[in-house]
């Protein structure tokens, strides 16, 4: 008999036989589970509750050598293709799957029939989502593939069967290709890579009570046991420069360039000697066109002169480093000597004391009365190394000093040269590019560069971050992306690496900031598998949404455009209010569809905020459903600052400082144990914390259950309540 014929009656026979198709039954005093060893389907009976179809099973393979016993089933597919292993343990299922070879397979398909009531889905900060909500279906749908690295900010589920949740932790988050169907069914594969072909998929089922956060309370007490929770206390301990971020309200100023209106002393003078300067030669073509008129200058025209000449000072600057392989000490170096030579140059025409030239904002800021400030630059670190001594004015205020700074992308020589903290030098875009499967190097962020192996640029962030800090005297940091959970499989033959030890490496390296340096370190969106080791994240509470819509992004007459980058000082994509459209508006920020699912997981670990491209006032007509939701989650504001801003938005930033400082100095170590409606239609909504503290939040426009309008009720154990409202 041919060898393909032997085989196929094999498996024929292994698929016919008993063993393969009688189910097998794991069972304790909780519940009670059945599984298709052939398959995987799996029903599952919480003890004197209706049975669940928590899986229907995906292609049928053949068994061999099943064992089981009450608490675990472990058999073989396909002659020991695949290993599989089932154990009951108290609440949990736990699954492991490993595989002889590299390959995809499919490994559940949750029915629509498991949605119960609803289900839980960690999209940033978390979304409790009704069974039948027509516009999260679409939405979903339109999501296609999804990975439960950087697409979900944890990597779970659950479904709500009212009186009990299952919940689906993936333990092994690496290489997971979730996707919903027409029908709402969900269905997850896992990728088996030749990178590490012996890491197993593991993946457990929580059967939870009937509390919404079961599943993120479980993931919680999980990474504890493996040692993977990092309690920000301990976080403090490390590093204690970031106790002020305990009360701090998280800020980003721009318009941190050398030299601002209020330096020029005199005009004529200053265009004379610019007009017979090399800076002229690096003019942008409107700037350079208001230098060659005869005619005194305009307000506009002056504020149009002094951005191209500060474009130009950056650009002379950045002439000194942005070369084959930048030496980082001379980068630091160049800004403030940079400094010393136009003093020299411009004498006369500028103010006679380069150190107080530039920005006010932060010497306003320091006398405006708000103890606790993470304030952030904008454009990356070389504000500071234009103005260290406003650098140092806000540290000795008391604030938390940080530039903006990425690794992420490596560019080449010729791209965006403003774009200056992914010039890493051309050995880091060439030989620290991601390789992908087919050898192809990975294109970075915007279609630009290359994304990196953070292993490979880690001494390059060591070199610019000490040499950079030692120059500007900044006393905490931001790294962009590295805590995305954005992670690759690179297939470099000299340094292969797998989406874990990308992981690893992005944690590293804030780790290495944070304990070396005793910097605070923070990083973008916080999402788990990236949260270890760092302080501070921006993106949770407010995600990147409708990145590439037309109306939001494209089309500068829609009312939801949301604006360009000009002009530097105060970008419009930052500063212009603007309504967000639909869908996103009930996606994000529909507070009876919000969970603190995140928060359940992280709070007392990592402080998290808005993502910088949504500050607290950007989104017009969510401000309210916005700060309602932060304040009842403990978790600070973000705002975008600027000279012009200041003055109209130090008042709102001052009144919810007063409200919300002392309860996060109180709460932000503590973790958020419980959250509950209080309300059929669930606009008002309670969280707990673990010192008994409980925030009371109304979203209602008119008094519910005894709760003001708009409001935020603080319950302390012992002290008389505080209401905060939404004005």
């Amino acid at each position: 008999m041919p060898h393909f014929l032997r085989h196929g009656l094999l498996i024929c026979i292994l698929l016919l036989s008993p063993v393969a198709l009688a189910g097998t039954v794991l069972e304790n005093a909780l519940w009670r589970v059945e599984l298709d060893p052939a398959t995987l389907a799996i029903r599952v009976t919480p003890s004197g509750q209706p049975t669940i179809q928590a899986s229907s099973g995906v292609a049928v393979r053949a068994v061999s050598q099943l064992a089981h016993s009450d608490q675990q089933a472990d058999w073989q597919w396909d002659d020991g293709a695949f290993l599989v292993s089932a154990t009951l343990e108290q609440r949990d299922l736990a699954l492991s799957i490993r595989a002889r070879e590299p390959g995809e397979i499919p490994i559940l398909q949750q029915p629509a029939s498991a949605l119960g009531k609803g289900f839980m889905w960690p999209l940033a900060e978390g979304h409790y989502v009704p069974a039948d909500n027509v516009v999260w279906k679409t939405f979903l749908l339109e999501q296609g593939d999804l990975n439960t690295t950087q697409d979900l900010s944890l990597p779970l589920w659950g479904v709500d069967h009212g009186t009990f949740t299952l919940n689906w932790l993936l333990t092994n988050p690496y290489n997971n290709r979730l996707r919903w169907q027409q029908d709402r069914a969900l269905s997850l594969a896992h990728e088996f890579t030749s990178l590490d072909p012996g890491a197993p998929m593991t993946l457990r089922l929580h059967l939870g009570d009937g509390d919404p956060l079961a599943g993120a309370k479980r993931y919680r007490q999980w990474l504890v046991e493996q040692g993977r929770y990092e309690p920000l206390a301990d976080k403090l301990r490390q590093t204690p420069e970031a106790q002020k971020l305990l009360g701090a309200s998280h800020v980003y100023l721009w318009g941190n360039d050398l030299l601002a209106l209020e330096d020029v002393r005199d005009w004529p003078l200053l265009l004379k000697r610019l007009r017979g300067h090399e800076l002229n030669g690096l003019l942008d073509k409107e700037s350079a066109k208001v230098l060659a008129q005869t005619t005194a200058l305009s307000r506009y025209e002056q504020a149009v002169l002094l951005r191209g000449l500060n474009a130009a000072i950056n650009k002379k600057a950045r002439q000194s480093w942005q070369v084959a392989e930048p030496d980082m000490t001379r980068l630091a170096a160049r800004y403030g000597k940079l400094r010393g030579e136009l003093a020299v140059d411009f004498a006369g025409a500028l103010s006679e004391n380069p150190s107080a030239w530039g920005n006010p904002v932060i010497q306003s800021l320091s006398n405006a009365g708000l103890p606790r400030v993470l304030l952030t630059l904008g454009e990356g670190w070389e504000g500071g190394l234009w103005h260290p001594e406003a650098i140092r004015a806000g540290v000795d205020a008391g604030f938390l000093m940080a530039p903006y700074d990425s690794y992420e992308t490596a560019l080449s020589a010729t791209e965006n040269p403003d774009w200056t903290t992914a010039h890493l030098g051309g050995n880091a875009y060439r030989d620290c590019a991601i390789v992908l499967k087919g050898g192809k190097l990975k294109t970075g962020f915007q279609q630009s560069g290359h994304y990196t192996d953070p292993r490979c640029v880690r001494p390059l962030l060591e070199a610019r971050v000490q040499a950079v800090q030692a120059k500007a005297g900044f006393n905490a940091w931001f790294l962009d992306a590295y805590a995305t959970s954005m992670v690759f499989d690179s297939y470099r033959d000299s340094a292969p690496m797998t989406q874990a030890q990308n992981a690893e490496g992005n944690i590293d390296a804030s780790r290495w900031i944070n304990t070396a340096l005793k910097l605070p370190t923070g990083s973008e969106d916080g999402n788990a598998i990236t949260a270890q080791s760092i302080l501070f994240a921006h993106g949770m509470q407010t995600p990147v949404m409708g990145w590439g819509d037309h109306a939001m992004t494209k089309d500068k007459q829609s009312p939801y455009y949301v604006g360009n980058w000009f002009p530097p000082e105060q970008p419009a994509v930052f500063f212009k209010p603007v309504p967000l459209k639909e869908p996103f508006r009930t996606l994000y920020f529909e507070p009876s569809m919000r969970l603190p699912l995140y928060q359940a997981v992280f709070h007392g670990s990592v402080i998290t905020t808005h993502h910088w491209l949504f500050d607290s006032l950007k989104l017009s007509n969510v401000q309210v459903e916005n700060e309602l939701t932060q304040l009842l989650y403990n978790v600070p504001p973000l705002y975008h600052l600027s000279a012009a801003t200041l003055k109209q938005r130090l008042p709102l930033i001052h009144r919810q400082d007063a409200f919300f400082r002392p309860l996060h100095q109180r709460l932000a170590t503590q973790e958020l144990t419980g959250f509950r409606w209080l309300t059929a239609d669930r606009l008002v909504q309670e969280t707990t914390f673990a010192d008994g503290t409980r925030l009371v939040a109304n979203f209602s426009s008119e008094e519910k259950a005894g709760y003001a309008a708009r409001s935020v009720t603080a319950l302390l154990k012992g002290e008389k309540a505080e209401v905060y409202q939404v004005k």
